[in-house]
């Protein structure tokens, strides 16, 4: 008879943790979802631009913002002064002059990132063209 009590009492145990972390996930959700939304109204980008930015973040592993700074340039972007800071950056960290692979790669993914926002606004202009070309 005692195990039974104690049955009962571990199930109802289960039951409560599984309760709040159903709850905490909820909230988590739920939180997550309005940060996105706060985010895309200060940045004044679309819920889909948002997804799109947090796809390619999660994909090549760096945030657009943290390729800026590690080329050192700034918004709008400029593809002659990317190349340049990239090379530059790239070749100063060179394993035989002293760098790092480390701070290499890190370079490079930078410039990945940048050449990956590079296409998505080219991409944009594109279907701007086209639905010019079609209301006309």
């Amino acid at each position: 008879m005692p195990w039974r009590t104690a049955l009962k009492v571990a199930l109802a145990a289960g039951e409560a943790v599984a309760k709040a972390l159903t709850r905490a996930v909820r909230d988590e959700i739920k939180q997550t979802q309005q940060a996105a939304a706060r985010h895309a109204a200060s940045t004044g980008q679309s819920a889909s631009e948002t997804r799109e930015n947090a796809n390619s973040n999660a994909k090549l592993g760096i945030s657009l913002e943290e390729s800026l700074q590690i080329l050192n340039v700034k918004t709008p972007l400029n593809r002659e002064e990317v190349e340049k800071h990239y090379e530059h950056l790239f070749n100063i960290n060179d394993k035989s002059k002293g760098g790092t692979l480390y701070l290499q790669s890190k370079v490079f993914r930078a410039k990945e990132r940048i050449d990956e926002e590079f296409g998505r606004i080219e991409l944009k202009e594109e279907k701007k063209k086209e639905e010019n070309a079609k209301t006309e």
